[in-house]
C-alpha cells in the first residue's frame, strides 16, 4: 500500500517559483546591466514601465549613447529633456503630445514605418539589446502577462539580449501573445503603480454628426476596426441597434466595453478568431483595463498579426475607421504632418485601409471634421502643402466622411472624386474649392 502526501499550497508555491525570487532585484541593480550604446525597446502606451524609465533618467551619468525606441508614449519623455543628449536619445514610431516638440526640434528621432512592420524593423534593423517592459506578478505556473500590450513588445521580449521587467499588480492579466515565462526574463523589479489612463475628451456636435454618418455605413455582422477619439466614441453611440458585430483592431479603448457587455459586439460571424475581440494594445481608462483582466473573450496579439493585410482581408465585411489631418481634391490623405512638421504617425491606417479594401464586402472609411482652427481652415484642400507627408494614397481611399455627408471615391475618375469631396466640405469653403477645381480640371 502506498500513500500520497499532499504538499501544502504555500510550500508548493514557494518550491515552484521557477527562479523568480532569485531574479528580483532593485531597479539600480537591474539597470546597471545596460551598456553604453545599447538599443533599448520600451513597451508603449499604458504598458510603458514608467518607474524603470524614471530610474534610468536618474542614473543618466552612468550611460552614454543609449537609444530608447517605442511607439506611443503617454508618459513624459524625460530622457529627451535638455542636457540628456550625451546620455540618451529617443526614437519614435509615432508622434504624440509628449514627444512632438522634441522630434520637430531634432532632440529626438521619428522613424516612418507601417505599424505591422515595427516588430521586424526593431529586431532586424535596429537590433534589440534591452527590452524594458511591465508584467503582472507570475502565476503558480511561472507565467507573467504583458498586460495591455503585445504589439511589438512580445517580439522585444523574445529577441532582446537583456529583458528587465517591472512587476506591477495593477496590470490586467490578458490572453493572446502576452504570456511570458519567468525563465525568459533576466531581472524583475517589483514596483506597483496605477496604469496611465487616457481620455479622448467629450464628444461634440461635429463628432456626433460624423459618427451618425459613419454608422449608416455599418451593417449587422460587420467586423470593425476602431481607434481612439471622439469620432469612434460618437460612432458607437449610433450602432446600439446593430447585431453580431466583430472587432479586429490595432487598438481598442473604453467605448467598446458597453457594446461587448450588451452582446452587440460578440464576434459570432468572424472568419478568424470567432468569438474573440482581437487587438494588439489597449489604451484608455481603468474601465477597459478592468474589463480585459482575465477575460478570455479578448485576445491581445502581436501587431504583426493584427495589422497584417492578409489577416485583415480574411475577415468578410471588414470596416476600417480612421482619420486624417487634411485631404486634397485627388483624395490624397495627409494623416501625420502639417507640411514637414511631424504631428502623429503612419500607425496602422494604411494596414487597415488596404485590408478592408481587400475584404469581401469591406469598407475603408476616413472620417474627419470638415474644418480646423474654429472653422477658419478647410481640411479639404485643392492641393496639399509642399512637403506634406502622404499617409494613404489616392489609390487606397474609399469612403470619406465629414459632418456634411459621405463621399465615395474608390474607382471613380479624378473629376468625380473632386466633386464628391467638395460636396462634403464645409459650405463656406465650397465656392473656393469649386474655383480651384476649375483651374485644376478645366
Amino acid at each position: 500500500m502506498s500513500f500520497c502526501v499532499a504538499v501544502p499550497r504555500l510550500i508548493r508555491s514557494e518550491i515552484m517559483d521557477y527562479g523568480y525570487s532569485q531574479k528580483v532585484v532593485s531597479a539600480e541593480e537591474a539597470l546597471s546591466h545596460i551598456k553604453n550604446g545599447d538599443q533599448i525597446i520600451l513597451a508603449h502606451a499604458a504598458a510603458e514601465p514608467n518607474y524603470l524609465v524614471s530610474k534610468l533618467v536618474e542614473l543618466k551619468e552612468n550611460y552614454e549613447g543609449v537609444e530608447l525606441s517605442t511607439v506611443v508614449t503617454l508618459n513624459p519623455c524625460h530622457y529627451t529633456a535638455e542636457g540628456m543628449a550625451p546620455h540618451f536619445r529617443g526614437n519614435y514610431f509615432f508622434s504624440t503630445g509628449n514627444n512632438r516638440d522634441k522630434i520637430n526640434a531634432n532632440f529626438a528621432d521619428y522613424s516612418p514605418v507601417f505599424f505591422h512592420d515595427v516588430p521586424r524593423v526593431m529586431r532586424d534593423c535596429l537590433g534589440i539589446d534591452v527590452a524594458l517592459v511591465q508584467v503582472t506578478p507570475p502565476d503558480k505556473h511561472g507565467w507573467c502577462s504583458l498586460g495591455p500590450s503585445a504589439d511589438f513588445t512580445s517580439t522585444a521580449v523574445e529577441s532582446a539580449k537583456l529583458v528587465i521587467a517591472q512587476v506591477n499588480k495593477y496590470l490586467p492579466r490578458t490572453f493572446g501573445d502576452t504570456s511570458v515565462h519567468v525563465r525568459d526574463i533576466d531581472f524583475f523589479v517589483e514596483h506597483d503603480e496605477p496604469m496611465v489612463e487616457y481620455s479622448s475628451g467629450a464628444v461634440n456636435d461635429t463628432a456626433i454628426a460624423i459618427g451618425k454618418n459613419i454608422a449608416s455605413l455599418i451593417k449587422d455582422g460587420d467586423v470593425l476596426q476602431l481607434g481612439i477619439g471622439v469620432i469612434p466614441d460618437a460612432t458607437m453611440m449610433f450602432i446600439q441597434d446593430k447585431k453580431d458585430l466583430g472587432l479586429h483592431s490595432e487598438m481598442i479603448s473604453d467605448g467598446v466595453v458597453d457594446l461587448m457587455e450588451k452582446g452587440i459586439i460578440n464576434n459570432s460571424r468572424k472568419q478568424l478568431d470567432r468569438g474573440k475581440s482581437v487587438t494588439c494594445f489597449l489604451m484608455g481608462s481603468k474601465k477597459i483595463y478592468d474589463f480585459a483582466d482575465d477575460n478570455p473573450s479578448m485576445l491581445i496579439k502581436s501587431v504583426a498579426y493584427t495589422n497584417d493585410v492578409r489577416i485583415i482581408a480574411q475577415q468578410d465585411n471588414m470596416v476600417a475607421i480612421n482619420s486624417c489631418i487634411e485631404m486634397d481634391l485627388n483624395g490624397q490623405a495627409a494623416s501625420e504632418s502639417f507640411g514637414t512638421r511631424q504631428f502623429s504617425g503612419t500607425g496602422g491606417q494604411v494596414d487597415f485601409v488596404r485590408g478592408a479594401n481587400m475584404s469581401k464586402g469591406g469598407r475603408a472609411i476616413l472620417a474627419f471634421p470638415s474644418t480646423a482652427a474654429k472653422d477658419t481652415v478647410s481640411r479639404i484642400v485643392p492641393v496639399l502643402k509642399a512637403g506634406t507627408f502622404i499617409t494613404t494614397s489616392r489609390n487606397d481611399v474609399d469612403y470619406v466622411v465629414t459632418e456634411y455627408g459621405i463621399a465615395q471615391l474608390r474607382g471613380k475618375k479624378m473629376r468625380d472624386r473632386a466633386e464628391e469631396l467638395i460636396s462634403v466640405a464645409h459650405p463656406k469653403f465650397r465656392d473656393e474649392l469649386r474655383f480651384e477645381f476649375k483651374k485644376i480640371f478645366g
